[in-house]
C-alpha cells in the first residue's frame, strides 16, 4: 500500500466515523467529517498533510502524491 491509498483510506474512514457517530451518538460529530474534509482541500493546495508524515514515519512507501 502507497501512502496515497493509506491517507485516502484514513480520510474515508474518518469521514464514515464521524457519519456514523453524528447519526446514533450526536448530531454535533458530524464536525468530525468537516474536518476531514476541509483538511482533504488544504492538502490538495498546499501538500501538507499531518496523517501523511505520521506515516512516512511509520514506514509506509511514499506514492505519486505525498513525498
Amino acid at each position: 500500500m502507497t501512502l496515497d491509498a493509506a491517507v485516502l483510506r484514513f480520510a474515508g474512514s474518518v469521514v464514515l466515523a464521524g457519519v456514523a457517530l453524528s447519526l446514533y451518538v450526536h448530531p454535533w460529530w458530524i464536525g468530525l467529517s468537516a474536518f476531514a474534509g476541509l483538511n482533504l482541500i488544504q492538502a490538495s493546495f498546499t501538500g501538507f498533510c499531518p496523517v501523511a508524515m505520521l506515516f512516512r514515519r511509520l514506514g509506509v512507501r511514499p506514492g505519486a502524491v505525498f513525498r
